[in-house]
């Protein structure tokens, strides 16, 4: 009988196919999003938080061997984590209440003694002591998907996507493995900014972060597991993720509108020792960054001679427009909902002035249709429909437009070919030149986690790009294909290795 020690997270389904990437993640995964957002219990038919339960304790260890149990004995999906001894009471309690979220039941029985007399306002059973019967208490329910044939979901891919997350219950679950393994990075959202749709809450937001987990695994071997929070407030989101850190090797931030992201983020980087990254804006710019620089080779331009236009000043179009500056870039004039981004402009916060002082060089102002006139570059940060040939027609000759508004592009594919553009990409798997975060951050994580580096640099970033754009040969580089195919599972361990080859700390 194999010793299971560890545990990793898999995905429900191979993600072997363009097609099935694009139902467990974009677009097709939007759809399982609003159902929830229009019903809150939906969330136990589109995820896996029905068979998902916390097991919290002052001892890592102990957490892991009490989730195992659970895998090994019930065939729950069960996730270990940790505080420190000297947590109060209240802060606790505050957490447990904001986390809940993610799972069916929570399981406090290795500390039994601390949490004796709380009384938690949730709508999940929480586990204090022992009881008669571990799977009527807990109510788990696992989803066996061993025999689910995607070729035979019907309709669109957003109908598609609704039938696998309902047929196999979200997208992603446990194994026990004798393998050591690391801990699982944490998925964290407070559903702020979910893809295209604003502010839909938390709990609509879990369908994405469990698509980021299954890529995690197929793509880089790396575990993780979604980590949402109730909670908007930054200074709360601050103290659950602080209280829990131990639990994990990393923090992937998602879904987190601006300006809260920054500050989230920043204050993050300073006070824990494990690295925290923000994929909707790095892990965006990194393969922004990747496909314009393989574009320009086509183009046979120069970042730094070309007029780029940003649509968008939040978390995706900040951190664009400052690896572009830190790529070389030399004229980056930005938009958003305010107009045209500028040094002293009135609707600015401190981050958008801090932005300003790195873009627009001639001072331009007015809105997107007067920028964008002979632009080189369009990259679309924004909102879908956006883009008009009119504006198109006023760019540059054979001009390259990034339209990665999701579910719905800044301009559609065909639209934009028939203005004249030389170069299109979006945000989606169902049409070329796919700008997929997915190409960056499974291998970016790996690397850092391998290489025992908790800071996420420019130079990080910076390399990570031209790795991704050199995995396109030369010879096959052309106007539909400027970035690797988001499934090449060469991708994630070339970044893996340039990041511990260049930046290893020692352990």
């Amino acid at each position: 009988m194999p010793q299971y020690k560890y545990f990793k997270t898999v995905p429900k389904i191979a993600i072997d196919y363009k097609d099935t990437l694009s139902l467990v993640y974009t677009p097709g995964v939007g759809s399982s999003c609003l159902k929830i957002a229009q019903n809150p219990e939906a969330v136990n038919i589109y995820t896996n938080k029905i068979n998902s339960v916390a097991v919290i304790a002052f001892d890592y260890e102990k957490a892991l061997e009490r989730a195992i149990f659970l895998k090994s004995v019930l065939m729950i999906d069960a996730y270990p984590l940790v505080v420190d001894e000297d947590v109060t009471k209240e802060d606790f309690k505050f957490a447990v209440e904001n986390i809940d979220i993610n799972f069916c039941a929570i399981d406090l029985s290795l500390m039994s003694e601390f949490v004796n007399g709380l009384d938690f306002d949730v709508e999940i059973p929480v586990l204090a002591g022992a009881v008669d019967n571990l799977r009527d208490f807990f109510g788990a329910i696992s989803r066996n998907v061993f025999m689910l044939d995607v070729s035979k979901l019907k309709g669109d891919v957003a109908e598609r996507s609704l039938q696998l997350h309902e047929l196999a219950g979200g997208v992603v679950e446990t194994e026990l493995t004798e393998q050591k393994r690391n801990k699982p990075v944490a998925i964290v959202s407070d559903g702020t900014a979910v893809l295209g749709y604003g502010n839909i809450g938390a709990l609509a937001s879990i369908p994405v972060m469990e698509g980021k987990a299954a890529l995690y695994s197929e793509l880089a071997d790396v575990d993780a597991m979604c980590f949402c929070v109730r909670t908007q407030n930054t200074e709360q989101i601050l103290k659950i993720i602080k209280m829990f850190a131990n639990s994990f090797s990393g923090i992937h931030l998602e879904d987190i509108s601006a300006p809260a992201c920054f500050d989230i983020e920043n204050k993050l980087t300073e006070v824990l020792d494990i690295p925290v990254f923000h994929d909707d804006q790095h892990g965006t710019a990194i393969i922004v960054l990747a496909g314009l620089l393989n574009a320009l080779v086509l183009e046979e331009k120069e970042l730094s001679n070309i007029k780029i236009v940003i649509a968008g000043a939040g978390a995706a179009g900040t951190a664009v427009a400052k690896l572009l500056v830190f790529a070389g870039a030399k004229n980056i004039v930005m938009d958003d909902v305010n107009g045209v981004l500028y040094k002293g402009r009135k609707q600015n916060d401190k981050y958008l002035e801090e932005l300003a002082q790195i873009t627009n060089p001639n001072d331009e102002r007015g809105e997107l249709k007067d920028i964008i006139k002979n632009a080189d570059v369009f990259i679309g940060l924004s909102k879908g429909g956006l883009l008009t040939e009119e504006m198109v027609h006023s760019m540059e000759y054979r001009p390259i437009v990034f339209a990665l508004a999701n579910p719905t592009p800044e301009i559609m594919p065909d639209e934009a070919k028939h203005a004249g553009v030389y170069i299109i990409s979006t945000g989606r798997s169902d049409f070329e030149n796919q700008i997929n975060n997915s190409l960056a951050f499974p291998g970016l994580f790996k690397g850092l986690i391998d290489g025992h580096i908790n800071k996420v640099t420019d130079e990080i970033k910076l390399e990570c790009a031209l790795t991704i754009a050199s995995m396109v040969p030369k010879d096959e580089l052309s106007v539909d294909n400027i970035l690797p195919d988001a499934l090449d599972r060469m991708v994630p361990l070339r970044i893996a290795d340039t990041i511990v080859g260049s930046f290893r700390k020692d352990s």
